[in-house]
């Protein structure tokens, strides 16, 4: 065990002798004696039952010492032994033996063998303490008697003949009794302290978190940016480029930050725990009035810094994205009106094909609306109708080229679509996600749009969605969104390998009683 163990005596300490354990036994309740302890109280009475929680047992224990705990105890011992100063007896003449006990009346150490003579009648009632060298510490200076007591009205050690004079009607205890006081003080302490390193260590994982948290934000809006920029914005990459260092550079703005935040408080850390090994050392102690004497400076609350308010920001600043993203605002602007221009010269002709669509589901006679009804239609199950999930794709399939339609989405709380290929899975559960032969977006509760991806990826919209064109490059492998009304991007799947026909896919979702009754629109371009 090293000097800052929190281990402290009390834990290997006998209920019955009230010294370290000596081949200690547990009894069937939890609790440890020494074996010899045990079985001398257990000897003594008539009922065997364990002398701290007063547990009866119908038959007598056996007795088995516990190796692991006796070890652990054997230690604690010789650490107790080497952590003790050496104080020899003072009536040793030739070679000075260890002392045994200080007697606070005759002023004296004694070795066992002249303590001996503190057996008989006259001197049986002397006060014996650990042994000290700074005896004469423990004696009243004025009147050569043993400080048994403590002056609270003057803050001093007392004998019982200075109670008689200089302190005379004042409010004296015994020094146990102060000291005993003062030990309850230092254990409420030595928790606020320890509930102190509790705090820092948490307040360190939140900004790790924060950290995490902030580097995944930051990671996702470069790969945002780069996916707008690679679809839109190829004759921007200069300004992109000035973006992402500005965002990196934040980002190690902030984690220089979190790191020095992380070092002040690991050193506070630190210092508490020093404090903490302190307190926990003279919560125990038995030198009454050195705790006395150096209470007050461990009372004293250890200087820190006030980390409530303190923490590191995780989000992105949105003034440092609007700063970098103002000076691109006018060309992004030009630059994607002219691509969502180009896509709608690709635009095609989409209707739906109801030998795909779900039994729920009601097409409108054109073929360009499609909303979930109450009642299950009779339809036959043909191998290319879906039959769980609340789907149906378009008539025309696409395996080369370009193509662009618009969707009507304006009040509806729930729907996805996209494109899907030809060999989906249209039996049973689907799952939405480019591996399953699907690249969509859609909308969840009426305001958590998301696009369909592996992981999935959170939209983070400025307006709600009215309207929404899907453009598809086979050959590129790109899938994009838009918002027609905003003429702005949505999201793009890139780098994408087509290899049999897609098809325009919708889902208008459950209608939840009436609250997503709206149809989606398949609109003219």
């Amino acid at each position: 065990m090293s000097s800052t163990s929190p281990l402290s005596e009390d834990q290997f300490q006998c209920s019955i002798c009230l010294d370290v354990f000596t081949d200690p036994v547990s009894t069937p309740c939890g609790h440890n004696f020494c074996k010899s302890c045990l079985t001398q109280y257990w000897n003594s009475t008539q009922h065997c039952h364990c002398p701290l929680c007063k547990e009866k047992f119908t038959k007598r224990p056996e007795l088995k010492i516990n190796t692991t705990l006796r070890e652990v105890a054997d230690h604690f011992k010789k650490k107790i032994v080497l952590d003790k100063p050496e104080v020899l007896c003072g009536v040793c003449t030739e070679e000075k033996l260890k002392a045994f006990k200080s007697c606070l009346n005759c002023g004296a150490t004694f070795c066992k063998t002249h303590l001996e003579r503190h057996t008989v009648r006259t001197l049986k009632n002397h006060k014996l303490i650990d042994p000290v060298e700074n005896l004469k510490n423990y004696i009243c200076q004025k009147h050569e008697k043993p400080l048994e007591l403590f002056c609270r009205d003057d803050q001093t050690y007392v004998c019982n003949f200075c109670t008689e004079t200089d302190h005379k009607n004042h409010n004296t205890v015994p020094i146990v009794e102060e000291s005993g006081e003062k030990k309850m003080q230092l254990v409420k302490t030595q928790k606020e302290v320890q509930q102190m390193i509790k705090n820092r260590l948490k307040k360190i994982k939140e900004i790790k978190h924060s950290v995490d948290i902030r580097k995944r934000n930051t990671e996702k809006e470069i790969s945002d940016s780069v996916e707008v920029f690679t679809a839109l914005m190829r004759s921007i990459e200069r300004s992109q480029a000035e973006l992402l260092e500005v965002m990196e550079e934040k980002q190690k703005a902030a984690e220089r930050q979190a790191g020095e935040l992380i070092k002040d408080l690991e050193q506070e850390i630190t210092e508490l725990k020093r404090r903490d090994t302190e307190l926990e050392q003279l919560s125990h102690t038995e030198d009454h009035l050195h705790l006395l004497q150096i209470y007050p400076s461990l009372c004293r609350p250890p200087h820190t810094t006030n980390w409530t308010d303190i923490s590191v920001d995780p989000h992105l600043s949105v003034e440092t994205v609007r700063n970098a993203l103002s000076q691109l605002q006018k060309s992004l602007n030009k630059e994607l009106t002219k691509t969502i221009n180009e896509k709608i010269k690709e635009s095609v002709d989409v209707t739906l094909d109801p030998d795909t669509a779900h039994p729920y589901l009601i097409l409108s006679d054109d073929g360009k609306q499609v909303t979930h009804g109450d009642t299950e239609q009779n339809l036959p199950d043909n191998p290319e109708r879906f039959n769980q999930c609340n789907c149906v794709l378009g008539k025309e399939g696409f395996s080369s080229g370009r193509f662009y339609y618009e969707v009507q989405v304006s009040g509806k709380t729930d729907w996805d679509f996209g494109v899907a290929r030809e060999s989906i899975n249209r039996k049973g559960k689907i799952i939405l996600t480019p591996q399953n032969g699907f690249w969509t977006v859609w909308l969840r509760n009426g305001n958590e749009y998301e696009a369909c991806a592996d992981p999935a990826v959170l939209l983070s919209l400025r307006e709600e969605l009215q309207k929404v064109g899907v453009f598809v490059d086979y050959e590129e492998g790109l899938v994009s969104f838009y918002d027609v009304e905003a003429r702005s991007h949505i999201y793009s799947f890139t780098g994408q390998s087509f290899t049999e026909k897609l098809y325009p896919y919708f889902s208008p979702c459950p209608n939840y009683g009436g609250k997503n009754a709206a149809p989606l629109i398949i609109t003219p371009v």
